[in-house]
Parts: structure tokens; sequence; C-alpha cells
């Protein structure tokens, strides 16, 4: 199932971000990273305020992403030395292990020494391992590590009161929780200037290289942590074209940054996954298969398999159900673990075969349901649970998006294996909310908490075309993980243009309690800027031009350039009776318009990314000279200058036409036509500057 089948707040100020934060997260006066270490030299820049080396223990700490459950203060912030140790044990998860020493590296930490035990020397002593090792505990002690799955505890102190020595404990529930724990570390690290960042995302800088570079500090924080859906992550399940290989294995490392723990491979338009579902993948697609296996598990992701059968299975053949078995055992070997069987965006209104009729009845809700039940009952039992290591089996009802009572329903309910789980995508196929409530009765009509699959940002349907979908997450109720099991994203045919939105998804889905869409928003464009500022301001303009997020009918869930269209509004209104302070007010807004496109492609190191942006990247550029000249146009009239207004004016309407010609990429996407972005309020401003100019 996809879409086919199926008011941004003004920008915020970063020193209000931590307003904006729940008190159970954050401190109330957090701010981002990137600001403070390029804002307010906190990292000591110079010593300003006595502080070269060190931050005060009242000081605010970075925004960590997704928003812990709690993080506080803990003591002074400790530098990251050259001479830092890593201390396992042998129930270290290795990912984790490797992840720590790639952000030691990143900021200049160029060979810490791994060990057993610490030497006693070093000025950083990293622990990390299983948060009942004896020395994590001990270092722990103060920070709570929360009950579960995945959860960890993280704190960080000065040895003795030394600001030159201290050690830092991350200790997991579980391998993923190590994981988790370092992720977070990595977002604590801040300093060293050129820029600052957010660990690797903001480039290798030498903290302990000397000259001008200020020291890394590692903020001193403590942080108990646990994510409050078992499930998150990511479903492919658009149709048109599927995302290449790079795409993918670039999606895993993704996903384990926002600490996401489930990817589901299930491609509309891959022939194998369902027209061909019966036929082996060849050995290269098999072999490319494999490969982002091994990706996902390297991220903590738990790859699942989806095989989409519904369109010509014969249920009551035997040689059905041992090819469709066939097919999920050659995954199996690569090392899958996790499958869905998929039957949504199929018929109940005719059988694939008459054998079908024969076994089910005439085709209808309740025999469909009978069949589809004991295709999966078969393949919960007779496969997944005697296939060691695997995880509950998946599937996607024919019913997956509405509240409705049915015979379909009320035969799942009563006869479908109790363990295997169900998706549903809201009370519509693009629902323009999910509540608590709405979820709640989902459970109660499946028999169990529901999988949310959400299909946004996806953009295969009709009312998507030409469209990035870049809003963070919202209308989706907090306390959702209470009546649910999981959060999947369906998103864009665009892979990593789907990470701004897909960030924030992620970031609900870890603490929606927590949840802050505007803080989460600001993050998400952080993270893809590596923490400049500057180009995080510039992917905020681009996310507001590309902020509506269409449904099936006519009014979106959420609305256009909320920023944009609020400036213009408030120009109009000000033109009318002080035309050169509108003027004057709105000329900055035409220039970061038409300089944000180069600051994102000189910003932006994520090459997927500008790739999957660059026609809408162009078109920003070109609409940015058209608000450019119009402004100038009605310069040129305030000051009696009708043939500079013409010429202004021509030249708008030219840069107009090259915005209005540019279009989607077919190779990318199936729904080819003109990239759509700040509409339609860049073409009502055109317009209205012509309507002005032809009144001269």
């Amino acid at each position: 199932m996809s879409a086919v089948a199926r008011p941004y707040a003004a920008l915020v100020a970063l020193a209000l971000l931590a307003a904006a934060a729940p008190a159970v997260a954050l401190p109330s006066a957090a701010s981002s990273s990137s600001a403070r270490s390029s804002e307010d030299g906190r990292d000591g820049r110079d010593g300003r305020d006595g502080r070269a080396e060190e931050a005060r223990s009242e000081d605010p700490l970075p925004v960590v992403s997704p928003t812990p459950r709690r993080m506080s203060r803990a003591g002074a912030d400790v530098r990251l030395a050259a001479d830092t140790e890593i201390v396992v044990g042998r129930k270290t998860d290795e990912a984790a292990r490797r992840l720590l020493t790639d952000v030691l590296h990143t900021h200049g930490v160029r060979d810490p020494e791994v060990r057993t035990r610490p030497s006693g020397r070093a000025a950083l002593t990293v622990l990390l391992g299983e948060a009942g090792r004896e020395d994590i505990a001990r270092a722990l002690r103060g920070t709570e590590v929360p009950d579960g799955a995945e959860a960890y505890g993280l704190r960080v102190r000065r040895d003795d009161g030394d600001a030159r020595r201290g050690t830092v404990a991350l200790g997991g529930t579980d391998a993923a929780g190590q994981f988790y724990a370092v992720q977070t570390f990595r977002q604590l690290i801040r300093g060293g200037g050129g820029g600052g960042g957010d660990g690797e995302h903001g480039g290798a800088h030498g903290g302990e290289q000397g000259g001008e570079r200020t020291p890394r500090l590692v903020a001193g924080a403590s942080v108990s942590d646990r994510p409050a859906m078992p499930l998150r992550g990511s479903i492919e399940g658009f149709y048109g074209p599927p995302w290449t290989a790079a795409e993918r294995l670039d999606h895993m490392d993704f996903l384990g940054d926002v600490k996401s723990n489930t990817y589901v491979y299930a491609p509309k338009d891959d022939p194998y996954h369902r027209e061909k579902w019966r036929e082996p993948y060849p050995e290269d697609k098999l072999a490319e298969l494999g490969q982002l296996v091994d990706r996902a598990r390297a991220n903590h992701v738990r790859f699942t398999f989806a095989l989409s059968p519904g369109t010509s299975i014969c249920y009551s053949d035997p040689d059905d159900v041992k090819a469709l078995v066939a097919k999920l055992q050659s995954v199996y070997d690569l090392g899958v673990r996790a499958f869905s069987v998929p039957l949504d965006d199929i018929s109940y209104t005719k059988w694939n075969c008459e054998a079908d009729r024969e076994a089910f009845g005439e085709p209808g809700k309740g025999p469909a349901a009978e069949a589809q039940v004991g295709l999966l009952n078969a393949v919960q039992r007779e496969f997944v649970a005697t296939h060691e290591g695997t995880h509950p089996l998946q599937t996607v009802p024919t019913e997956y998006g509405d509240l409705a009572e049915s015979a379909y329903k009320k035969v799942l309910r009563e006869k479908l294996d109790e363990g295997i789980e169900i998706m549903w995508t809201g009370t519509d196929v693009v629902p323009p909310e999910i509540t608590k409530a709405q979820a709640a009765r989902a459970s109660e009509l499946f028999g169990r908490d529901v999988f949310v699959w959400d299909n946004y940002p996806v953009n295969d349907f009709a009312n998507t075309r030409g469209r990035l979908l870049l809003a963070p997450y919202d209308k989706r109720e907090r306390g959702l993980s209470g009546n649910v099991s999981g959060l999947v994203s369906n998103p864009m045919n665009q892979a990593a243009a789907s990470k701004l939105a897909v960030f924030t998804i992620a970031d609900f889905a870890w603490n929606d309690q927590g949840y802050d869409r505007d803080r989460s928003g600001e993050q998400a464009a952080s993270y893809l800027a590596g923490g400049d500022a500057r180009t995080t301001e510039a992917l905020r303009l681009f996310v507001d031009l590309n902020h509506a997020a269409p449904t099936f009918g006519d009014t979106p869930w959420q609305p256009q350039s909320p920023v944009l269209s609020g400036q213009l509004e408030s120009f109009w209104k000000r033109y009318a009776s002080d035309p050169d302070g509108a003027l004057r007010e709105l000329r900055p807004v035409a220039d970061d318009l038409a300089h944000a496109p180069a600051t994102l492609r000189e910003g932006v190191a994520d090459r997927f990314f500008l790739a999957d942006a660059g026609h809408w990247l162009d078109a920003t550029e070109l609409w940015g000279a058209a608000l450019r000249h119009g402004l100038r146009a009605l310069t040129a009239l305030r000051d009696g200058d009708e043939a500079g207004a013409a010429k202004e004016r021509a030249a708008m309407d030219e840069a107009v036409k090259a915005a209005s010609e540019i279009t989607v990429d077919p190779e990318e996407h199936h729904q080819v036509g003109p990239v759509k972005l700040g509409d339609p309020f860049l073409e009502d401003f055109s317009t209205k500057v012509r309507e002005e100019t032809d009144g001269q």
C-alpha cells in the first residue's frame, strides 16, 4: 500500500528552542550545539569570560535528537583529549565500538586505545558496554538506566574535579542500547572551531591540534533514555522507480544515526516483490540485498523483507505457498530475520483462481479474510516459528486505512495468529491526523496493537505531483506510543530528500511525549547542514518552500510555505500605505531566497540530497531572482522610472518562465511534470507586480 492506492511557525530563533522543549526532556535553556559554538563562544573560544577550556556546570546542554526521556547537567564539560581510551568488555557491541571510534576520529582523536581495563593515565576514558558491567555501573551512579530493550544510560564527569581528566560511561541494556548511547555521545561533543557540528556530521576538526582551534568538549550530561515505540523506521513502499542500492545503503546509515531500528523492503515496482513474487531474485539482485542486510545489521536496523503475492496467488494451491516460503528462505539465508506478507492494494471481489472459489466460496470480505488468514498463519507457524532468530510475521491487510467494522476485520481479529503484526495507515490512506483514540479503536478492531504505516512524506500520488514533502512531522498525538506497536514512515521516491521529514518522524517515534515539531525541524536541518548555522537556515527556508503535505482531498494536512506566505501577505498590506518600508523589509527575504541554493550546494555534504533536490534548488534560485526583479520593478515605479520598471518586469517574467519549465527527473519519479514550490504565493507575487506596473 502506498499513497497511490491509498503552519509551519515562523523560523524559530535558536535561542528560543529550549523554551519550546518539554521540561521532562531538556533543560529550559538548551539550544543547539551548532548555534552555541558559532554564536556565543561558550566552547571557550578565547576565554572572554575566563573559561578558555571549560563550560560551567550551569551552562545549557546541546540539543540531542531524538529527544531523550531525561537529560540533565551532571557537572562541568570535559575535554576530548588526544589520549583517549575506550574500555570494552566481553559483551561490548562491536557496532557501537566501531561507531565510537569513528566519532572520536572525526573529532581529532586519531588513534584511541581500546583496552579491557583503563590504564589510569588517559586524559579521557570512555567506558562502553552493558550497563550492569561493574565499572560502567559505578561510573553511571546517579544516572538511572531505564528497564527495557534498547535503553541506555550515559554520564560524563570529571575525575576528581580535574578539568583535564574525565570519564564517559556509555551503558546499554542490550547491544542496541550501547549503540544508541554512542549516538547520543556524538551529539554532546562541541567546540573545535570551524563551525561546530554534531559529531561526524560536523566535519573532522583537530580538537587537540593547537593553532587557533579551540578544544573539543564533551558536555557534562546525564542521560537516561529508552524508546517509546518498539518498532521505528521506514518502509520503502511507494510506487515508481525504487531506490538504488547506493541510496538504500545510505539510508541504513541514516536510520542508525536517528536511532531507528526498522526498515521494510517493499518497493511496489520491484517486479520480484510483487508481480514476479514466485520467481527467485537474480544473483546480482540477491547480492545487493545481502549487502543491504549487512549494512542494516551494522546500524542495529532490523531489515524486514516483504513479499506481496496478493495480485496473483491462489491461496488454496500448496505449490503457491511453497513458492512463497522458498522465496522467504532465500533471503533468510542472507541473514534476514524479519518478514512481511502484505496483502494491500488488491481486490476481494474476485479470486485469482477457481480453486479458491471452491475452497472459500464466492469472493467477498469474509471469504477473502479466511483465505488470507490461512496463508498468513501457515507462514507464521510453519516458517517463521521454525526458523531461529526470527521476529513475528507482519502483514498489511486489504482494509488498512479506516475504522469501520467489517466481516473482513472480524475474521482477522478472531482467527489470525495472535503473534502476527498488522499494519494500519490511519483513518485514510493519507490521514490528516492520527489520535490515540483512533489507534485504540484500530487495535480493538484487529485484536492487537496496530503497527502504523504512515504515508508521509511519500509523494507517489496525484496531489503530490511535482513536489518534495519536507515539513516536520505533525498532527500525530503525543502518547500515541501507548496504543501502537510501532511507527514507520513511507518516504518519497527521493530517498535522501526524505531525510528531513523522516528525521522528525524518528524523533516522534522515540519520544512522542517529548516531541516538539519546531525543535525537531531545526535539528533535522542542522543534521543535514553538518551543524553549520548558515546552511541550517538555508535548509529551513527550503523546507518552507516545500512544506505542503497533500492528502487525497483538496486540503493538505500541512500547509504550503507558512513563513513565506505570511511575509508576502504582510508586504502587500504595508505596501498600500508605506511602500518604501514594505520594499525595504522584503528585500532581504528575496536575497535569501536567491542565495539559498548556492549556500546549500556549498554547505550540504550529502551528495544524495543535493541530487534529489537539484531541480527544486534550480527553481528556488530562479524564483529568488524573480522576486528580486519584481521588487526592483516596484522600486523603479516609486522613482518614476517607467523604463526601468519595464526592464525589471521583463526580467522577472523571464525568471518565472524559466522556473516553470523545470520538470521532475523521469528517472527519479514516474510522475513527470513541473516542479512545484512556494505555490501559489510566488506566482501570486509576480501577478501583483504585473498589475502594479500595468496600472502605471
